[in-house]
């Protein structure tokens, strides 16, 4: 049998993650050698600060001089644990082109630049591993890129933030609001002092990035990932989502579909049967569609000291057996697609509002009315009484694309329901004759297209208000007069046909307003 040899580490970092490597490479030193095939010999370990007192490390391992390490032939592994752009990354790029091997766990060095290192290794014959820079201790990038490579992958939906999850956990079972649970987190050390990146899914939106890039075999950029926190969820919008028999999630979300991939970090409802809604706390967990394989999910602590470790630890055995076979630089960019990404305005979600409104008759029927107009079709509504003549409106939509729901939303921002419902009641309460109102409505409107075709003043009607039909007309277009004459023809009919009066009206007024 051939004999094991002994491969040199560097360890770039030693924080919680680079002191969990430590603890790993000490503990398994001998079972190491079997493991890996070749004993792992850590002989330096860089760090900012050589003065800091570290119990339990070997002094003489430290150093502050990259120079140390990138200039030394013997190493072969360099081990990446310092997070951050650079200097990580300059100091990468010199390794690979140095030919030494290098695994980290950086995750927004490889959502950005992950093409460039992988090219740098693949030039140089050498390895360049960050299975940990995703899901911690989860296995998820070596099953992609091998285990299930002879799948084609449609579908990658993962909780990928341990933080997020834990406060959403919170705010689910123990009825805390958002702040509450953030505050639990950060006693815990799940939140870091300045938490953005995690709730407002930025980190999630990295990750995404990397697993939808090799899932896909196409390169997605954090810049192509549309990212949404948990900052706006409230305990009201958990407890209507139990209502429904579900629970919010902050999901990571990639789809390959035949218009391109589409890929977003947001929170969402997700039915309680779901395999990821019972997954609680800080846990991690990774659910992906393969036409081969099916349903696979993957489940685990996504962070911290030992979790993200073993994941390192993982790849340097890979490294190491590599190096003893002489076959570094295997498995490289699996990116060799060109598949377009998919502006997030143009997918299609289902969504989940709540709002207060007047609690008076027709308003719900107006906010189904301006649904109507741009697309969104309903799919569930609660309705309370709260106070002061107010209600809470909770909807959920069927899928729609994002683009309809943003215009609904403006044109329901944009509205002022209770103005448009006392306009409606005066008239009524001063007795006039709405058909008279119509009338006048429609001469005033036929005006204003008529000007806009034939541009002639001695047509009008409203001649003395030439001024403002010519305005109006400058900013309104010929289908949008076209719906409006037709809405007033419409609200006539309703009328006589004695339908609601307040809600002929309104409906007839959203109309106008619309267009």
């Amino acid at each position: 049998m051939e004999e094991k040899r002994s491969v040199k580490v560097a360890l770039l970092g030693l924080g919680t993650v680079g002191g969990g490597v430590y603890k790993l490479l000490e503990r398994q030193k001998e079972e190491l050698i079997d493991k890996a095939g070749a004993s792992l010999e850590l002989v330096k370990i860089l760090v900012h600060n050589m003065k800091k007192e570290r119990t339990g490390v070997d002094a003489s391992l430290l150093t502050d001089k990259w120079e140390e390490i990138i200039e030394d032939s013997q190493i072969e592994i360099i081990i990446e644990v310092m997070g951050g752009i650079e200097p990580a990354r300059t100091m990468i790029l010199e390794a690979l082109n140095a030919g030494k091997n290098v695994v980290t766990a950086n995750k927004d060095l490889v959502a950005e630049y992950g093409r460039e290192l992988l090219d740098a290794a693949q030039k140089n014959q050498v390895d360049f591993l960050f299975e940990a820079a995703v899901a911690g201790g989860i296995p998820i990038i070596r099953p992609l890129k091998q285990c299930l490579a002879s799948n084609e992958i449609d579908e990658v939906i993962g909780i990928v933030n341990g933080t997020t999850n834990y406060i959403l956990t919170k705010m689910f079972e123990e009825g805390m609001d958002f702040e509450e649970a953030l505050a639990k987190a950060t006693e815990l050390g799940y939140a870091e002092a300045d938490p953005t990146a995690d709730i407002e899914g930025l980190d999630a939106g990295r990750k995404v990035a990397i697993m939808a890039s090799i899932a896909f075999h196409s390169r997605v950029t954090f810049s192509d990932v549309y990212t949404e926190g948990i900052t706006k969820i409230s305990a009201k919008d958990i407890g209507y989502a139990k209502e429904f028999d579900s629970v919010i999630k902050l999901l990571g979300v990639a789809h390959n579909t035949e218009g391109g991939i589409e890929v977003a970090v947001h929170p969402m409802i997700i039915a309680q049967d779901h395999p990821l809604a019972s997954v609680r706390d800080s846990f991690n967990a990774i659910f992906l569609h393969g036409d081969a394989v099916d349903d696979v999910m993957f489940y685990g602590r996504g962070a911290g000291e030992l979790p993200t470790a073993s994941a390192i630890m993982g790849d340097v055995i890979d490294v190491a057996r590599d190096i003893r076979y002489q076959c570094t630089g295997r498995i490289s960019c699996t990116c060799y697609r060109d598949t377009p990404v998919k502006e997030f305005k143009d997918v299609k979600n289902k969504f989940f509002l709540r709002m207060q409104v007047d609690n008076k008759p027709g308003v719900l029927a107006a906010i189904a009315s301006v649904f109507g107009v741009h697309k969104v079709s309903i799919s569930k509504v609660i309705q309370k009484v709260i106070t002061d003549g107010m209600a809470e409106l909770v909807i959920v939509t069927e899928a729609v694309k994002e683009y309809h729901m943003e215009d609904a939303i403006e044109h329901l921002k944009d509205m002022d329901i209770s103005e448009l419902l006392n306009y409606i009641r005066k008239l009524k309460d001063d007795n006039l004759d709405l058909h008279d109102c119509l009338d006048f409505m429609q001469m005033w409107y036929r005006d204003i297209l008529m000007y806009k075709t034939t541009k002639d003043i001695n047509l009008l009607i409203f001649k003395d208000e030439f001024s403002t039909v010519k305005q109006v007309a400058a900013l309104s277009g010929y289908e949008g007069l076209e719906r409006i004459l037709a809405a007033i023809d419409k609200a006539r009919v309703r009328l006589d046909a004695n339908v609601n009066m307040e809600l002929v009206m309104e409906l007839m007024l959203l109309t106008m307003k619309e267009n």
